[in-house]
């Protein structure tokens, strides 16, 4: 039976195209490598310049790159130069590495830019992708320019993840963001989704199937982010950061984003 999510992913890298991006894997250590889909013409031999802004676009855990980011790549590709890479892990991105850490990823996603030509960027980091940005700017404030920080929080702090599981009814990270089961995937969209839409069980299972590979290695990811209360520091950033919150966000409340502000 075809799989009804991996049966529209022609379609998507297709509209990413047409977008003007292509799909590139790079090299950024002996067993290490990271997909990117980058403007086409960054790959020519012979490319003219170019002197509109980069905006590289970090997406989630529920989902790669280009389905997180899909309904926004062919907007900001009229003003900026897209750069969406898939973190380790996430659409074909792996790593023999066993640093699980959001430090690790930021370092692999810089040199996977550089190697790219990036010079200078904006980044849009979501969720747990906000966290890799946040690392990024920390550690690399000559590339990183600005931030936009949606549903993130700086660092998971073991204080603040009992805090959000307990609240949602959730027993750890992993029952909450990789769910095995159709119930599980629910249980999840409901707490990530503010307008609830009916899609039937095939679809959830479909879905499953396709977006949750790498179990192992990303429920290490997960356990990689937290860290104990007393090792929480807040760096001293030089870019720009703006934040876009949902009113309703039930993961990361709003509150959590205007303590960031403050």
């Amino acid at each position: 039976m075809v799989n009804l999510i991996e049966a529209q992913k022609p379609l998507l890298r297709g509209l990413m195209k047409l977008a003007g991006l292509t799909p590139h894997t790079v090299e950024i250590e002996k067993n290490t490598v990271m997909n990117f889909w980058v403007p086409s013409a960054t790959l020519k031999e012979n490319k003219k310049p170019n002197n509109k802004p980069i905006v590289v676009l970090i997406h989630g855990f529920a989902a790669e790159g280009i389905v997180t980011w899909q309904f926004q790549v062919g907007a900001l590709t009229k003003k900026y130069r897209v750069y969406v890479p898939d973190l380790l892990f996430f659409g074909g991105s792996t790593t023999d590495s066993a640093d699980r850490s959001p430090s690790f990823q930021a370092d692999c996603l810089v040199t996977g830019l550089r190697k790219l030509g990036v010079e200078k960027c904006t980044i849009v980091g979501f969720s747990y992708g906000g966290m890799v940005a946040f690392k990024m700017a920390e550690r690399y404030p000559d590339l990183i320019q600005a931030m936009v920080i949606s549903g993130s929080v700086l660092a998971m702090t073991d204080s603040l993840g009992d805090d959000c599981l307990n609240r949602l009814g959730f027993s750890s990270s992993s029952e909450l963001l990789l769910p095995n089961s159709v119930k599980g995937l629910k249980a999840l969209l409901s707490v990530a989704v503010h307008r609830k839409l009916w899609f039937p069980d095939r679809l959830h299972r479909d879905f499953l199937e396709v977006m949750f590979t790498n179990r192992k290695e990303r429920a290490e990811l997960l356990e990689g982010l937290v860290i104990s209360n007393k090792d929480n520091t807040i760096p001293n950033f030089t870019q720009r950061i703006h934040l876009l919150w949902g009113e309703e966000d039930q993961i990361f409340n709003l509150d959590l984003a205007l303590n960031m502000k403050w």
